[in-house]
Parts: structure tokens; sequence; C-alpha cells
């Protein structure tokens, strides 16, 4: 398997709403967003299958060093070796990469946060500075497509966020801010016993409106003149609008369960947005 198979595998496997989107790219954009997504997958895995924290730490230690490796001509990894010819074609910058695992390593340390703001430092690295790789790779030409990218990016972390809340519980992570818990007086323990309620209804009501809110924030920044060439972010955006609303209508079953949209449905939003300019 070449490294151009492996990272298409990887993005393939992963079963993600953003593989849908990449499907509608040229073929250089796709090949360049697909190994960078490779590499985004790869670092979270290590988070989210390694269970010593000692290893884990030690291999995204690895997975930074490759980042520098790769920059110097040297990567050893198939992921770095497909992202590697599309480095300077789309302007990426090692701090870019680094960020991602930057923020991984923060899941090492931090399993809680206190307010909304904090929670914001954490999606900067792990989802708004993606975004903004992204929007390079997908053809930005307006300075102002940066500010699109990240609001984005925010947004797609809230709604993982607020899908993965039981399975991130039983990894010992809980996302949902302390001080919004206790606004709605939802205890930490309630989360990890998947005791439902209508107070938690309530605190996944406001998270989902805040993403939704975010959202249109996103939409709202970003010039006219990307806007054709940021399709494949706004058919991913269509995509988790709907996973939302879906979430919504199953009354917030997200402790047991992971809501997901089929295939067909995530290629037909994406289609919809390609063909006809609209979510």
């Amino acid at each position: 398997m070449n490294p151009q198979q492996y990272v298409q595998q990887k993005a393939a496997a992963s079963g993600s709403s953003f593989y849908y989107a990449f499907l509608f790219l040229p073929r250089e954009r796709r090949a360049a967003i697909t190994a960078f997504y490779a590499f985004c997958r790869e670092v979270d895995d290590v988070v989210d299958e390694v269970t010593d924290p000692g290893v884990a730490a030690a291999k995204l230690d690895w997975w930074s060093g490759e980042v520098a490796k790769m920059f110097a001509g040297q990567p050893s990894h198939p992921v770095t070796q497909a992202l590697a010819p599309h480095l300077a074609p789309y302007g990426l910058q090692p701090q870019h990469l680094q960020a991602v695992v930057d923020g991984c390593r923060m899941d090492l340390t931090q399993t809680r946060y206190l307010d909304f703001p904090g929670l914001q430092r954490y999606c900067h690295l792990v989802a708004g500075v993606v975004g903004e790789v992204a929007a390079r790779i997908f053809g930005q030409t307006e300075d102002a497509t940066t500010q699109y990218a990240h609001r984005l990016g925010l947004a797609f972390q809230l709604t993982n966020i607020i899908r993965d809340v039981g399975e991130d519980a039983l990894r010992g992570r809980i996302y949902l801010p302390i001080s919004e818990l206790q606004q709605f007086d939802v205890k930490a323990s309630e989360i990890t016993q998947r005791q439902y309620s209508e107070r938690f209804a309530a605190l996944m009501r406001f998270q989902c409106e805040r993403a939704r809110r975010t959202y249109d924030e996103a939409l709202a920044l970003l010039p006219a003149a990307d806007r054709r060439a940021q399709k494949p972010g706004l058919m991913m955006a269509s995509i988790y609008r709907t996973l939302l609303d879906e979430i919504e209508a199953d009354g917030f079953q997200v402790l047991h369960q992971r809501t997901s949209l089929t295939p067909l449905r995530k290629f037909w939003l994406a289609w919809k947005m390609q063909a006809l300019g609209r979510m």
C-alpha cells in the first residue's frame, strides 16, 4: 500500500461527514485534504485509543517530531509522505500541524473546562486551525476567509461535543463547561452514569442553540468571492446542521448512543450544496 492509498483508506474508514465533501473536489485538492484529514485522524486516534497517558504522550511527541521532519523534507510515516508534496502549494506551515498535536495533547492533561472561553481555546487548536488549513486547500483567495474558517471549525467542534457527550464521558472527559453544568443544575455524575432529565435536555438545547448561532456567524463571515471555492466547507456545515436537528428531534439521547446520518443522506446533502448551492 502506497502513502496515497493509506490516507485514502484512513479517510474513508472513518465514515466522517468530511469525506463526502472531499469527493467533489478536483483531484489535487482532494489528495491534499485527504492527506491532511488522515494526519488529523492519526493524531486524534492516539488520544482516543491509547489507554496509558504516558504512552500517548510519547506518541504525540513522536508526531510532533514527524511534523518537523516532514517540513525538513524527511517524512517517514505514510501520512506525512502523502501530505508533504502539498505543503508548499497550499501555504501550510509547521505551526498549523503542531497546533493539532498540541490540541490533542490537551486531552491528556485536561478533562474538564471551567467556562466556555476555556473550551474555545481547545477548539481553536483541534478545529479552528484545521478549518484554516482546509480553507487554504479548498482555494481561499480572501484573507477574511480565514476568520470564517475558524468560526466554522468551532461550530463543527461544538457539534462533535454534543454528539459525543456519552462516548467522551466513558473516556473520562466532559467538554461541557462546568459553569454551564452548574447553570442548568446538571452534575457530572449524572452524565457519567447516563442519567437523563429535563435539566439535561435544557442544557443540551442550550448547546445546540449556540452551535447553530456559530454556524450562522461563520457563514456571515464568508466573503462572496470565496463562496464557490469553499463549497466543501458549506457541504460539511449542511451535514452537521442536519445532525444537530436529528439529535434534538431524538430528545438529546446522546449519553448512551451516537446519533449519525446514513452515508446516502450525507452524500445527498453534499450533492445538494454542490449542485444547488443551498442547504
